[in-house]
Parts: structure tokens; C-alpha cells; sequence
């Protein structure tokens, strides 16, 4: 899968999000080194504090489906003409998968006429993970 299908699967999740509140649907596409992907879209709740990030949701789906190592890349795209990137929370969810594969994933922050590209660890730097505990 190239950089352009997993864009292409972001923003495809972007149809089942669920944002009533802020009208700012999000979706993310991981993709991972055995080939398959993971797609996740922001999912709010009338308690804001409670609303999922496209991102978290993705990475939620592929914990569950047993995928644990092996994250390449992750594509986030949403509503505006400007790149967006991964919130903090966001970050430090894709650096606990990252970290269990060894992996620094490749991020495609896409806005409508743009994609900007970004290595996770330069996104969150000095991150705190796993080996962190040890």
C-alpha cells in the first residue's frame, strides 16, 4: 500500500465519524509491515472530556485484532486545508504501539492540497513508553 491508498483509507473513515459538537471529522489509517491497516475516526460524546481521537480508536482496533509490533506509517487527515497533526494524547498512544515493534512510524499529516511528512519521534520527542518502565 502506498502513502497515497493509506491517505485514501483516512480519509475514507472520515464518513463514520461521529463529531455532532465540534463538525470536525477526523480519520487516521495505520499501516503496518505485514501489509494490513487499521482505520479509526473521531467518535465525540455529549461529555466532551469522553470524545476518542481518530488515531486512539484506530490503535484501540488494532491492539484488539492482536497487532502489536510493526507500525511503518499512520495517515491523519480531517476537514480543513491545512495539515493536522496528531493531538499529544494521540502521540504518546501511536509512540506505546511504535515502541513495541521497535518502529519509528513515518506520519502524513494531509490537508486538502498538502501532505506533510514527520517521523513520530520528532513529533514527540524523548518520548515515555515501555523501556521507559524498566
Amino acid at each position: 500500500m502506498t502513502d497515497d491508498d493509506l491517505i485514501a483509507a483516512a480519509r475514507k473513515a472520515t464518513e463514520n465519524s461521529y463529531s455532532p459538537y465540534s463538525n470536525f471529522a477526523v480519520g487516521s489509517a495505520l499501516r503496518f509491515a505485514d501489509g494490513s491497516v487499521v482505520t479509526g475516526t473521531n467518535i465525540e460524546n455529549a461529555s466532551y472530556g469522553l470524545a476518542l481521537c481518530a488515531e486512539t480508536v484506530a490503535v484501540s482496533k488494532a491492539m484488539a485484532d492482536g497487532i502489536r509490533g510493526g507500525l511503518e506509517a499512520v495517515a491523519v487527515t480531517g476537514p480543513g486545508d491545512e495539515p493536522i497533526t496528531p493531538c499529544g494524547r494521540c502521540r504518546q498512544v501511536l509512540n506505546e504501539l511504535a515502541q513495541l515493534g521497535g518502529t519509528d512510524p513515518l506520519i502524513l499529516c494531509v490537508g486538502s492540497q498538502e501532505v506533510h511528512r514527520v517521523k513520530l519521534s520528532e513529533l514527540l520527542p524523548q518520548a515515555f513508553g515501555p523501556a521507559s518502565l524498566v
